[in-house]
């Protein structure tokens, strides 16, 4: 299934608090010949999410800066979209939500 608008959801419904835990990674850009370069497509934090009982991904463009909030610190999402991807996992399962 492809949302390729995403899916914009009410984040203290489907969320709740989130809390600030760590940057996951930084994703790098390729040029031409498949060579990692300088320039950073994104980048991935993890935020612990009160109502969903676990952790969850979130990634930002570059534009919006580094973020460098301290460890537990209550955060906001500023214009959230709900994106989906499956991984595949053992035993025929998939699972991943991504929020962009």
């Amino acid at each position: 299934m492809r949302f390729p608008e995403g899916l914009v959801v009410d984040t203290e419904k489907t969320l709740g608090e989130l809390k600030f835990a760590a940057l996951r990674r930084e994703n790098y850009a390729q040029d031409e010949e498949g060579n990692v370069t300088d320039e950073i497509k994104k980048r991935t934090y993890d935020l612990k999410c009160q109502r969903q009982g676990h952790t969850i991904t979130v990634s930002i463009p570059p534009e919006a800066g580094e973020k460098a909030f301290p460890y537990n610190a209550t955060v906001t999402l500023v214009n959230p979209v709900v994106s989906a991807r499956a991984d595949a996992t053992f035993g025929g399962r998939a699972n991943e939500i991504s929020l962009t």
